[in-house]
C-alpha cells in the first residue's frame, strides 16, 4: 500500500477585523488619554489597502501612537511584525505622517529566501512556491514538524503561520 503524504502550508495572514478592533481601540484610547487628548494626532485604517496611517504633531507623539496601536495589536493576538512602519513623511503645518502597511502574504524575495533555506535542510521534503504562500509536503508527519520548527526560529520580519496541515 502506498503512503499518504501530508503537507501543510507557510502563509503569512492577518486577520483584518482585528486589526480594525485594535484600531478602534487605539482610536478611543487616543482621545482618552490626558497626555494625547490635546495632542491633535489622528489615526486612520485603510482595510482595502492595508494601511495604517498616524499624522502627529511630531516625532515622538507619533511613535507614542504607534506604541498605543502595537499594544492594542498584541492584545488582539496579532503580532506586530505584521505592520511595518515607514519613515516619517514631514507634512503641512510642521507635523508627521507615518504609514504602515498591513503584511498580507509572502512577498517573491522571502518566499524564494524559505524556499532555498528549507531545501538546503536536506530533508526528504518537497517544498512548492503557490503564489504568495509555500506548500511542503512529506511523507513524515514528524518530518514536517521538524520543518515548522526550523522555521519558527528564523526570522523573516514577516509573522508567519503554518495552515492546511494533513
Amino acid at each position: 500500500m502506498a503512503s499518504k503524504e501530508s503537507s501543510f502550508d507557510v502563509v503569512s495572514q492577518v486577520d483584518m477585523q482585528e486589526v480594525d478592533n485594535a484600531f478602534q481601540q487605539a482610536r478611543k484610547e487616543l482621545s482618552q488619554r490626558y497626555d494625547l487628548k490635546d495632542a491633535d494626532a489622528e489615526i486612520e485604517l485603510d482595510k482595502q489597502k492595508h494601511e495604517m496611517t498616524v499624522v502627529a504633531p511630531s516625532d515622538f507623539v507619533a511613535g507614542q501612537v504607534i506604541d498605543i496601536v502595537n499594544a492594542k495589536l498584541i492584545k488582539r493576538g496579532i503580532d506586530v511584525a505584521a505592520v511595518r512602519w515607514g519613515n516619517p513623511i514631514d507634512v503641512s503645518g510642521g507635523r508627521v505622517k507615518k504609514c504602515g502597511d498591513i503584511v498580507s502574504g509572502i512577498d517573491d524575495d522571502t518566499l524564494k529566501k524559505i524556499n532555498k533555506e528549507l531545501k538546503a535542510l536536506k530533508m526528504k521534503i518537497k517544498v512548492q512556491i503557490e503564489g504568495d504562500k509555500l506548500r511542503v509536503s512529506s511523507a513524515s508527519r514528524d518530518t514536517l514538524q521538524d520543518v515548522i520548527a526550523h522555521l519558527k526560529q528564523q526570522d523573516y520580519g514577516i509573522p508567519l503561520q503554518y495552515t492546511n496541515y494533513r
